[in-house]
Order: C-alpha cells, then structure tokens, then sequence
C-alpha cells in the first residue's frame, strides 16, 4: 500500500496538476505512427518514450472518471485512473491487435473499480467476472482477465522507498506544517491510509475548499522540488 499510495502521489504531482480543470490542456492523441514508434522506444528502455504515452492518454482518464461522478471524490479517481494508465502502458503488446485506448480503459475502469471496493464508496458495481468486450477469437474478455502481478521487486520496492524517504525530507523541510500535514494524509504519506479532501477537512477543521487550495499550492512547491537534478531519471 505505501508503494501505491506513493505512486498515486508522484503521478498527481507529475501529470495531472493543471490538466484535470482545463481539458483544452490535455495533450492530443498519438497518431498510430508516434503512438507505434514510442511504444518500440519503451519497450527498449527509453523512460521519456513512456512518460509521453502517459501524457498523451491522460484526457482517457478524465473521460472514465465521467462514468463514476458523485461515486467518490474527483481527485481520488483521477489518481486511481492514473494508475490504471500507467499499468495499461507497462503491460500493453503492440502485436495482440488491440487498440491502446480500449486496453488502457478497462485499465483504468478496472483500477476505479477496485478502489471503489475497497474504500466501500459505491454499491453495486460491475463484477470483475463480468463480460466487458470479446477477443478476435470470440471469447469473452473480463475486468480479472487485465488485473496483473504489478507487485514491485524487492529492488524496486527499495529503490522507491529510498526516494520516498529523501521526498518526504525535502517536503518537510519547505513545505509548512499545514501544508505537510494535508499532503501526508491526503496520499498516506506517514501511515498508509489515504484520506479524501472531506475527511481531511474534518480532521483539521477546516473547510475542504480550503484544503484544496492548500493542496494545489503545495503540490506546486513539490512538482519543483522533484524537477530537480537529484530527483531526475527516479520518477519514473
């Protein structure tokens, strides 16, 4: 959980501040051809080739989320929706003849779905067992049939934990306490259970507008922070 939360943390800061409110600022779809050439650089080793596939799917996100309005908080389903994305680009084959943005958006609705479970914010939601689309041979393809083993090694868990120790540093050292304590429990930060903005809210006893506009201006601070040179090439 801490791993996750993390990376729901990092993809908040990286992507989706000042995207998600202004839709003209998503950036337009790949054509086939950029869309082919960068998943070939990915699937070597290029990062950059990733971090623009993320980008340049991102408004898919926002139009999932649409689906699940008043199921639980904008920012939280977002995030989740990111991180349906981001396994939809690790886990994607060029060579099965589907399409990226239909095999990114059961993705992401898969990893809204079990959010939603496990934070008991909707009833009623489709099962994992349900029939969603039908493969080239006629089969049905589930929301189960997309879930993978996206667990990190131990070496990869370690090398995230070790930046998630010098971030946590560095946020406490510039941001203030208000704004350090609304990001550590709005993603977890300190004791692995992430709170909606109304929760937080209430336990700072502060309205949530005003949490929000603590948390936009501190994610401001910390997308600076990560943008540089110790940070750079262990973001993605």
């Amino acid at each position: 959980m801490i791993f996750e939360n993390f990376i729901v943390f990092l993809n908040k800061v990286l992507f989706f501040t000042g995207l998600v409110n202004d839709k003209s600022s998503f950036p337009k779809p790949l054509s086939k051809l950029d869309e082919a050439k960068y998943f070939e650089a990915f699937h070597n080793g290029d990062m950059a080739a990733k971090e623009i596939l993320i980008k340049h799917n991102l408004r898919l996100v926002a139009h999932v989320v649409k689906k699940y309005n008043g199921a639980a908080e904008a920012d939280d389903l977002l995030g989740c929706g990111t991180i349906g994305l981001i396994k939809a680009i690790n886990t994607f084959k060029t060579d099965k003849g589907t399409q990226i943005s239909t095999y990114a958006a059961r993705c992401i609705e898969n990893e809204i779905l079990m959010f939603l479970r496990v934070n008991k914010k909707h009833q009623g939601v489709a099962s994992l067992n349900e029939s969603w689309s039908t493969d080239s041979d006629g089969d049905d393809i589930c929301l189960v049939d997309i879930v993978t083993d996206d667990q990190p090694d131990m070496l990869e868990l370690a090398q995230h934990t070790q930046l998630m120790g010098k971030l946590v540093a560095r946020m406490k050292a510039e941001l203030d306490e208000r704004e350090y304590r609304v990001i550590a429990l709005r993603y977890g930060i300190e004791n692995n259970i992430a709170l909606p903005q109304r929760e937080v809210a209430k336990k700072m006893n502060i309205s949530r507008s005003y949490i929000s506009r603590i948390e936009k201006h501190a994610i401001e601070i910390i997308r600076e922070i990560v943008s540089q040179k110790e940070f750079k090439g262990g973001l993605t």
